[in-house]
């Protein structure tokens, strides 16, 4: 008798300061499989995306989310871009975007495509109000309360 396949889920993002509407996105991301894969934005690429330098480290941000039940794995990206050879290598079923993640689905299956990945892309609503939480308010008041 042949073993069941697992479901892998792939997902990405920065996670630098961990807030409830990640926590949420995450145990919904994994409730779409088996086995999820978190890849954790490469410190270059969140100056290069964010404008400023991570609150914590790629190693850092990594080892909290491989601390989280519903993360089965973590792997950092690579400087600067989206590595397809790491999604490809990883071998998803499922990609999970979050909510605020600026992609194009339509664009993104189609590079998904050309580079020989074939996963389905699915966008993972807000499942609260609260969820809308972002790392840059958090640090905005951060700053009004104690330097304010």
């Amino acid at each position: 008798m042949s073993e069941k396949k697992k479901i892998r889920v792939v997902t990405g993002g920065v996670f630098d300061i961990l807030h409830v509407g990640h926590i949420h996105f995450l145990k919904q991301a994994k409730e779409l499989g088996d086995e999820l894969i978190v890849i954790v934005a490469h410190d270059k690429t969140v100056e290069e995306r964010k404008g400023r330098r991570p609150i914590n480290s790629m190693y850092e941000r990594a080892e909290v989310l491989k601390a989280l039940k519903m993360v089965d794995e973590v792997v950092i990206g690579e400087p600067n871009c989206i590595s397809f050879e790491i999604v490809k290598k990883l071998n998803p079923d499922i990609i999970a975007l979050g909510p605020d993640q600026n992609f194009d689905v339509s664009a993104l299956k189609g590079e998904l495509k050309k580079n020989g990945i074939n996963a389905e892309v699915i966008r993972i609503p807000y499942v609260y109000k609260s969820d809308v939480a972002k790392t840059s308010k958090i640090i905005q008041k951060i700053v009004e309360t104690f330097c304010g």
